[in-house]
């Protein structure tokens, strides 16, 4: 009994600790103002709009691309409100259309809206980064499950380049990370 005792205080402990290490270590525990003076400074207003060309992969929770794709996108701006429509095209012959609904707050906040989330997606703007974060509904085929999702884009250093990294989590444990890039489709 003394055994099954002592595993299971290990597990706990093991358990503990992975879960201080996401919340302090990593891609989990960045914030957005980390960010704060990277420069050149990030507007979504500039750099998501109009025609985009995006192109990525998709990794599976082993660590292997299950999935490409390339995207055009097309967004536009009213204020501190934006529409991105987006058309995926993946290497399975699949695709997928998309559209985010955006709104910026003056503090550098971010809400987010789509058809497949589940609630609103909120995030923040600051320096030369944006973080978000939503629950997404997979689509039928894919399941149906919902994940969770944190969205982190980084603007390069040229200013012309955004690169995303995304990971979906179900009850915490990453199920699959995306990578990709964003750039205006003139500069493609």
């Amino acid at each position: 009994m003394t055994s099954l005792i002592w595993f299971l205080l290990g597990v706990v402990v093991a358990l503990t600790g992975v879960l201080v290490a996401q919340r302090y270590v990593g891609f989990s525990s960045q914030r957005a103002e980390h960010y704060e003076t990277g420069t050149p400074v990030m507007d979504l207003r500039q750099h998501l709009n109009g025609p985009i060309k995006c192109e990525g992969v998709i990794y599976g929770p082993l660590g292997r691309v299950t999935s490409r794709f390339d995207a055009d996108f097309e967004a536009s701006w009213d204020g501190n409100k934006g529409i991105m429509k987006e058309h995926f095209r993946y290497d399975s012959g699949n695709t997928q259309d998309r559209e985010w609904r955006l709104e910026l707050g003056n503090d550098g906040s971010v809400k987010a809206d789509a058809d497949d989330l589940v609630g609103q997606g909120t995030g923040m703007q600051m320096g030369s980064a944006l973080k978000l974060n939503y629950n997404i509904r997979l689509p039928e085929e894919a399941g149906g499950h919902v994940l969770a999702v944190t969205d982190w884009m980084y603007l390069t250093p040229c200013g012309t380049t955004i690169v995303n990294r995304s990971q979906f989590r179900k009850f915490g444990i990453k199920v699959a990370e995306l990578v990709a890039t964003m750039r205006k489709a003139e500069a493609a």
